[in-house]
């Protein structure tokens, strides 16, 4: 991560992808060749607190060693400008690493907790970010537009903490394009550069913003919200930090908040309320609520999970089906995608700890891909007794995670 990263020209300067301990790309396979499986983005949201204008920026990762296929738009801010970055993954686990000895601290960054890693997500800045716009909201200098209602369900359209169609890690990655050359050299997604850069293939994170985002929203016909982008000539896009601003002014209840048993707030595969908390203060949610079974609690998340989602699914099955799936290795269209990925998301929670039984059913083709599915809407209730009990031990998910949100088809 380069110095001084909430400033221009530090967003301006690429970030460097390498391996762990010394390992070097090549030999890690962690280089933004290999985006579709180790390839890591950054995206930036950006708050005039003067005014409540909100814009975007993606800074561009590069392999070590390498450098950009294009130079990087260096973006204006605004005076006082208040930033966040977030960051994506689509492997595993993603350490943060400052260019300087004090980069992490000029950015307010953080990947985890005490060493214990968020996973593929990282953070800077959030907080800040966050508390600057609910109080420019309340101000009324930012106004943060409705979901809105599907036209063609008649429902809420969905947000990020919608249980209609969350998985088992909600809030995470990014929304950011960056493109690829065939000699391994990336550069900022926009027109002047696909034009400039003939061959070069978009890549992507997978993510649960970038499903909501260019899926979700079109099918539904609905509209994501969106800012302009610097690093597009003011094109308008969406971020994660707006998703999660939309999320906070619609989202009816039941709210789908981090879970105390999302994989990426544990610690030693155990409950850790002050890891969840950080990670909710990143992507401005509120803490945990201490209500014995209220809808953040880990039983409360998966009995919510179950009866919103399953008859959601059941219902616009049809409608769903029209489009493509984001993962073609997980379902052969958006609907059998979701019906995959929720069944996964019941067994990655270790859902069935809390009396709760897999209301999917799924067809699999010969090569493992969702084909069909069938769904029990009777809804369940789950066992209070365990509401607070940890996973078992080693059910860790390991690599299996990006699996289930990335759009790049790979």
């Amino acid at each position: 991560m380069p110095a001084n990263p909430l400033t221009a020209a530090g967003l301006a300067t690429p970030w460097q992808l390498t391996g762990t301990n010394g390992a070097t790309p090549a030999a890690s396979g962690c280089n933004m060749a290999n985006a579709a499986n180790l390839g890591a983005f950054v995206q930036a949201t950006i708050l005039d607190p003067a005014t409540g204008a909100l814009q975007v920026y993606e800074p561009l990762v590069i392999t070590q060693g390498t450098t950009p296929a294009a130079t990087p738009v260096t973006p204006t801010l605004p005076a006082g400008a208040i930033v966040t970055i977030d960051v994506g993954f689509n492997g595993t686990d993603l350490t943060q690493v400052g260019a300087t000895p004090t980069a992490l601290q000029q950015g307010n960054c953080v990947d985890g907790l005490n060493g214990s890693i968020f996973g593929q997500v990282s953070f800077c800045n959030g907080t800040a970010f966050f508390q600057a716009a609910f109080q420019a909201e309340a101000q009324g200098k930012l106004v943060v537009p409705s979901a809105g209602v599907s036209p063609k369900t008649g429902q809420a359209c969905p947000t990020t903490r919608n249980f209609n169609t969350i998985d088992q890690d909600p809030s995470d990655n990014v929304t950011t394009d960056y493109l690829l050359t065939a000699n391994g050299q990336t550069a900022q997604f926009n027109a002047a550069n696909t034009a400039a850069l003939a061959g070069a293939m978009d890549i992507v994170n997978g993510s649960d913003n970038k499903l909501l985002a260019a899926f979700l929203d079109p099918t539904l016909g609905c509209t994501p919200f969106e800012a302009p982008d610097l690093s597009q000539a003011g094109t308008m896009f969406s971020s994660q930090a707006l998703n999660e601003l939309s999320a906070a002014k619609s989202q009816a209840a039941p709210i789908a908040l981090i879970p105390e048993n999302d994989e990426m707030v544990l610690v030693n595969n155990a409950f850790s309320v002050a890891k969840t908390n950080l990670y909710r203060s990143e992507v401005g949610q509120p803490p945990i609520s201490g209500m014995a079974n209220g809808p953040d609690t880990p039983a409360g998340f998966c009995q919510n999970m179950i009866n919103v989602q399953t008859p959601f699914l059941n219902t616009n099955q049809a409608l769903l089906a029209t489009d493509t799936s984001p993962v073609p290795a997980v379902g052969n269209n958006l609907f059998t995608f979701l019906a995959n990925r929720l069944s996964m998301s019941f067994t990655n929670l270790n859902c069935q700890n809390f009396g709760l039984k897999n209301s999917v059913t799924v067809t699999l083709d010969g090569n493992g891909v969702a084909t069909a599915a069938t769904f029990n809407t009777t809804p369940q209730t789950a066992n209070t007794a365990t509401v607070g009990a940890p996973p078992p031990p080693g059910q860790r998910r390991g690599h299996g995670r990006h699996t289930l949100m990335n759009p790049s088809g790979e």
